[in-house]
């Protein structure tokens, strides 16, 4: 059985002292991170926090609208769930 496709909205925040990830409006999510909005260095991170929030290879996050925005959608791919035998 093939994973399931989530999307989700978040509003970034480039060049933050510190990292944080949170819940934000309409269920969205507000990150910050410390690296610029320069040379897609601040979409590298956002797509690794969302990886690792998710439990997903990073291959599985793709930024799909926004990549000069602050705020952007993505699509993280999901595993299957596993079937009992």
């Amino acid at each position: 059985m093939a994973g399931s496709v989530r999307e989700v909205r978040v509003v970034v925040k480039a060049g933050a002292r510190r990292e944080r990830l949170q819940e934000g409006e309409k269920g969205g999510l507000a990150i910050e991170v410390k690296e610029p909005a320069q040379d897609g260095r601040a979409n590298d991170r956002v797509r690794e926090l969302i990886a690792e929030r998710y439990g997903v290879p990073l291959k599985s996050v793709r930024i799909v609208a926004g990549h000069t925005r602050a705020r952007k959608r993505l699509e993280v791919e999901l595993p299957a769930p596993l079937e009992a035998p």
